[in-house]
């Protein structure tokens, strides 16, 4: 008979996993948000600027979906399990700004802008406290913020005078 080993599913530390679970987490559950809401921001704007905050929309929603995918894969990865079914998203994210029906251009990337600043702060909180936890998991976070504050630029340059 031979000796079978196994390789754990991770070679994380626990208190490493957990405490970029802790961060992450509600990274993940943001961005999760921020796709649902830009897609509903995208097919309800309305006005002269339509087809360029139309299509800026799906840049931002693919680049939300794709964040929220490498963090929750970082979490999977640490060896732990990630909630972000509907209703948890729905528990624990602040409501968004973007209304239900037809909207004017304007007001729909100011509100984009509002719920985009809304991840942002749990993004920075994540890339602060995995400076003393885990720098992957830093350097995911960091990535999320460069294309967080480009995509907030670009959304906002069409309100600059």
């Amino acid at each position: 008979m031979t000796d079978i080993q196994t390789t754990p599913a991770t070679a994380a530390d626990p208190t490493v996993a957990a405490g970029s679970a802790q961060f992450l987490a509600p990274v993940v559950r943001g961005l999760q948000a921020l796709a649902v809401n830009g897609k509903q921001a995208h097919w309800n704007v309305r006005g002269a600027n339509f087809i360029a905050i139309h299509e800026l929309l799906d840049q931002i929603v693919d680049h939300a979906r794709e964040a929220a995918d490498d963090a929750a894969e970082r979490i999977v990865a640490l060896g732990l399990p990630i909630d972000a079914r509907t209703s948890t998203i729905a528990e624990k994210v602040a409501p968004t700004a973007v209304p239900a029906g037809f909207t004017p251009w304007q007001d729909i990337v100011r509100d984009m802008i509002a719920d985009m600043d809304a991840v942002i702060v749990d993004v920075k909180a994540a890339i602060e406290g995995l400076d003393e936890v885990d720098l992957t998991s830093q350097d995911v976070a960091l990535a999320i913020m460069q294309t967080l504050e480009k995509d907030r630029w670009f959304l906002f340059a069409h309100l600059a005078e």
